[in-house]
């Protein structure tokens, strides 16, 4: 099984986003991508064998969703976060975005204000401005090289009539895994001012010991009813192309609710392999899993081993997910340049920080879900370029 995870896998010419798109995005071919949130690693071989005979079948008509199908999604989410929901509860998406998108729609009205913490996913701010909403934000506060939650803005903000919060838990991309007592904090204050939590809990699998997901609706039976907690397996299995979420919905008429803006945006069916693909993973994964995470720790405390002690650059020690989140501010120079700088003389191609909101400046966000060697490569240019700048300096 390790061998699994060493296996580097030409992706070029399989439109593949992260490779497809280099020169497009980073200007040059040579520019090693380590940018958007999938993998670099083969699925478990149980779900390339399922999806394999079910090509076999033949044939792909309308496929649907089952008590059979239900029950691995609650057995699932029972066996890694210790909650036990129930099978009525489940709504199937083609993603998180997706049903981000129809929640924003059933249960706020034009100029709402919905919250979210920045820096923080790009889509966030599109699902709210799309729809009219109003954009509130709650900055995340950067301590000792651990991102906080200020709950005396949040509070501030929720009295001038929040209507919904969209939580990223665990965070993309400061990497925070929220705690028992922060999430308690944040279900009081919900409570108090009345408002809805959307969770976008996507990567609820990837948490590095000794850190612990804990989903916010599990916590409290006012917050289940007054929330929308949105999962899949898609970044846990890197089925990210197939499109398959689900949602946990207790509340019978917001699930009402969000039922019919599904149909009403002709959303009615999901994908026969993204279907196939969740019923193998759940049912034959979580060796997978587990191994996958022991390779993911191994290439984060590589990239920290190798940036730790550097005045250049400091890495935010994610919690969970593959996302790392770099602070280059002690660069000085400007979001541009920085740009510049990691594709056209480390030759790597990041996702910039300001896309998360304006509180990314100065910072890049990398994906270590690759190879070991792929991710040395990687910071091996880093390094070797950041040396070089600092060598014209002296």
């Amino acid at each position: 099984m390790k061998q699994h995870f060493e296996q580097i896998i030409d992706r070029k010419n399989t439109r593949a986003a992260k490779w497809d798109l280099v020169k497009q995005l980073y200007g040059s071919e040579d520019v090693l991508p380590m940018w958007v949130a999938d993998m670099d690693f083969k699925v478990p071989q149980a779900v390339a064998d399922a999806l394999s005979e079910r090509a076999k079948h033949g044939i792909f008509g309308y496929t649907m969703t089952d008590r059979e199908l239900n029950k691995l999604v609650v057995d699932w989410v029972s066996y890694k976060h210790n909650w036990d929901i129930n099978n009525n509860w489940l709504l199937y998406s083609p993603g998180v975005i997706t049903t981000l998108h129809m929640a924003i729609q059933s249960l706020t009205e034009k100029g709402d204000k919905v919250m979210i913490q920045t820096p923080v996913y790009p889509p966030f701010y599109q699902i709210i401005q799309t729809h009219g909403r109003t954009l509130v934000t709650n900055e995340l506060q950067l301590k000792a090289g651990k991102y906080e939650i200020d709950f005396a803005d949040m509070e501030e903000k929720f009295k001038e009539g929040v209507k919904a919060f969209i939580l990223c838990n665990p965070h993309n991309p400061v990497g925070r895994v929220w705690t028992k007592s922060e999430l308690e904090k944040m279900i009081s204050l919900c409570k108090k001012y009345h408002v809805f939590i959307l969770a976008d809990e996507i990567h609820a699998d990837l948490v590095y010991e000794p850190y612990k997901h804990i989903s916010i609706a599990s916590l409290d039976e006012d917050i289940l009813q007054q929330s929308i907690t949105c999962m899949s397996p898609t970044k846990t299995f890197n089925l990210a192309g197939l499109q398959i979420s689900y949602a946990i919905v207790a509340n019978k008429e917001i699930r009402k609710q969000m039922e019919e803006m599904f149909h009403k945006q002709g959303i009615n069916g999901m994908n026969t392999m993204g279907i196939t693909a969740l019923e193998a993973a759940y049912k034959e994964g979580k060796q997978w899993l587990t191994n996958l995470i022991e390779q993911l720790k191994i290439n984060l405390d590589y990239v920290i081993e190798r940036l730790y002690k550097r005045n250049d650059v400091n890495v935010i020690r994610p919690e969970g997910t593959y996302l790392v989140w770099l602070d280059f501010r002690a660069l000085g120079i400007s979001q541009d340049e920085l740009k510049k700088f990691l594709q056209n003389e480390a030759k790597i191609g990041l996702n910039d920080g300001v896309s998360f909101g304006e509180e990314g400046t100065g910072f890049m966000r990398i994906n270590i879900a690759a190879p070991f060697e792929i991710v040395k490569k990687g910071i091996d240019r880093l390094t070797n370029a950041l040396d070089k700048q600092n060598k014209k300096e002296e």
